[in-house]
């Protein structure tokens, strides 16, 4: 009895090698990740192999590795052997990425990892560097977001200034933007940087350089607490190393560091509704009021041009002029509206218009009145009201209002003289010659007749094999689908190229009603967030459903900024190729 239990701990024991199983597997320091921080990902296999292969590791960046460690213990007999790869990758954008299959080859026999997908989002406040130290670079360096005003009003313009602060000890050689901030429930215009320049200052009391990356002008459009997100940067450091040359000097290293900005929250308040006039139209500012006419005296169906004007400092984009009204004796056609306005770090400067053109039917003096216009004063937080002076416009040389046009006489009427010669171009004995009927039987006509059929057979024949190619032709049937019905949702944009506030606006049109036949929703009432997010539940790539939501902001800022023909081409391309992706895709 005794011999039988040896014999059977021997065979276990002898047997065990045979049955371990081989593992080989991936494993990530964490499945959802901010822009700005680092992710570990540790290939690991319980037995030796060769030939390690790492995947392409698709949206980061390889910030160091492989690390190789192997752990070979002895526990009560039993030996446990681990072999692992280690790497830290820094991401390259937001989205979701998949970290693919690594392979190792192991007696003879080729292992693969299981694909993880990471998901990367916006950058975090505190940003953790996957536990690798060694990755860190030596030195200070910052990226600060300076905002003029936290508690404004609504529609009243901010600018936030994004500052690099560099130690001295410290040389940067070049960034990158990673994230860009989105402003949502803002208006907003960049303030380009014609040159960087570094300027001397102090961060936490101590002594920096920095300088001004990006500097935007905001008007926020709700009121309530609204967050700026973060900008990130992947930032080029030079960094000094522990190692000297022969002369004393460190040596320098170059990293890369993924930097962001502090997430900030902006408190709007609302603008006041005790004492606001009836006529406010959202105007947020100082302002001036002026109309001005090229001429008050003129004769009845003679034209003569009024313009009205707003000029000063403020949201001057985001309202119109206030309207005339002009007597209903006058023919007025619809305004010219026009604007000149400069945006900077003050906010919008300049001045806004609407160019009438009227056309007076009858003769006598009309008087125009005074009409108002509102706005809030951000000096002394309170509504200011605006009038203009009347004035009255004389009008000559026409008939009187209510007086009907004098008609002129009818004439006699006269006898008509009939003239012999009237009518001698008509042939009264004509030369008729009958005209023989040819023969249809071996005419040309019959011989194309039999023949032509014939000759039609092969021409239908190599149609009939061009079809089939076409039909076999998946792809290429799903491009051109795509690309028809893209064409026919932008026909009436690209009518109206020439017009920019009518292009674009033909263009959101459009988008909106490509999304409303495909997913039979509404897209117009919702936000460019819950779009995209709609999109992404659909099948929509990342990448094509952002590049649908940035046409839809194309179009917002090209209402109120100028562009030229161009952008507007590249836009339409643009709206085309992304209509006609995001088809085949869903």
């Amino acid at each position: 009895m005794k011999t039988q239990h040896i014999f059977v701990a021997l065979f276990f024991l002898l047997a065990g090698p045979l049955f371990a199983q081989v593992k080989f597997e991936a494993k990530v320091s964490k499945e959802k990740l901010g822009v700005n921080e680092r992710l570990r990902v540790d290939f690991e296999m319980n037995q030796d192999g060769d030939n390690f292969q790492p995947p392409s590791f698709n949206g980061f960046r390889v910030v160091a590795g492989p690390n190789q460690s192997v752990s070979n213990m002895w526990i009560n007999g039993k030996r446990t052997y681990s072999k692992t790869y280690s790497y830290f990758l820094s991401p390259t954008a937001k989205g979701t990425f998949t970290i693919g299959q690594a392979s190792i080859e192991i007696d003879d026999e080729i292992y693969k990892t299981i694909p993880i997908d990471v998901e990367v989002v916006t950058a975090v406040d505190t940003p953790k560097d996957g536990d690798n130290k060694d990755i860190a670079s030596q030195g200070d360096i910052h990226l600060v977001a300076e905002i003029s005003k936290t508690n404004p009003y609504l529609n009243e313009g901010i600018t936030v200034v994004y500052k690099l602060y560099v130690s001295p000890e410290t040389s940067v050689s070049g960034w990158r933007e990673i994230d860009r901030p989105k402003y949502a429930d803002f208006w907003s215009q960049n303030i380009d940087n014609d040159q960087l320049q570094v300027h001397e200052g102090t961060y936490q009391g101590k002594p920096y350089r920095y300088a001004i990356l990006r500097s935007t002008v905001l008007y926020p459009q709700k009121s309530g607490k609204l967050e700026i997100e973060p900008l990130a940067l992947d930032v080029q450091v030079e960094v000094r190393t522990n190692r000297r040359d022969i002369f004393g000097r460190p040596f320098m290293t170059r990293v890369n560091r993924t930097l962001t900005s502090s997430t900030r929250t902006i408190d709007v308040k609302p603008l006041p509704l005790e004492g606001q006039p009836a006529n406010f139209s959202g105007a947020v500012g100082k302002f001036d009021l002026d109309i001005k006419t090229n001429k008050t005296k003129l004769d009845a169906s003679e034209s003569l041009e009024l313009v009205v004007q707003v000029k000063g400092n403020g949201n001057l984009k985001l309202f119109n002029p206030p309207k005339i009204t002009l007597p209903n004796t006058f023919e007025v056609y619809e305004p010219e509206y026009k604007e000149n306005v400069n945006t900077t770090l003050s906010g919008m400067r300049g001045s806004i218009s609407e160019s009438y053109t009227v056309i007076p039917q009858f003769q006598g003096n009309y008087s125009i009145d005074p009409f108002s216009f509102s706005y809030f004063d951000l000096e002394t937080n309170s509504y200011k009201t605006l009038t203009t002076e009347g004035f009255e416009i004389e009008v000559e040389g026409g008939s009187v209002a209510g007086t009907p046009s004098n008609s002129s006489s009818s004439p006699k009427r006269q006898p008509v003289v009939l003239n012999s010669e009237q009518f001698k171009y008509i042939k009264l004995k004509p030369n008729l010659v009958e005209e023989k009927q040819p023969h249809f039987f071996k005419s040309p006509l019959f011989w194309s007749l039999i023949t032509g059929p014939m000759l039609m057979i092969p021409i239908f024949i190599f149609v009939g094999l061009k079809r089939k190619e076409i039909e076999n032709d998946v792809a290429g049937q799903r491009l051109r689908k795509a690309n028809r019905l893209a064409k026919k949702y932008l026909s009436e944009a690209k009518k109206n190229r020439g017009d920019q506030k009518l292009f674009y606006e033909s263009l959101e049109r459009a988008l909106h009603n490509y999304l409303k036949a495909k997913l039979t929703i509404e897209t117009s009432d919702f936000s460019k967030e819950r779009i995209e997010g709609i999109l992404l539940d659909k099948g929509v790539k990342q990448d094509s459903a952002s590049e649908f939501i940035d046409i839809l902001k194309s179009c917002e800022y090209a209402r109120y900024t100028p562009t030229t023909e161009g952008a507007i081409q590249m836009d339409y391309e643009k709206s085309v190729d992304v209509i006609s992706s995001i088809d085949k895709q869903i």
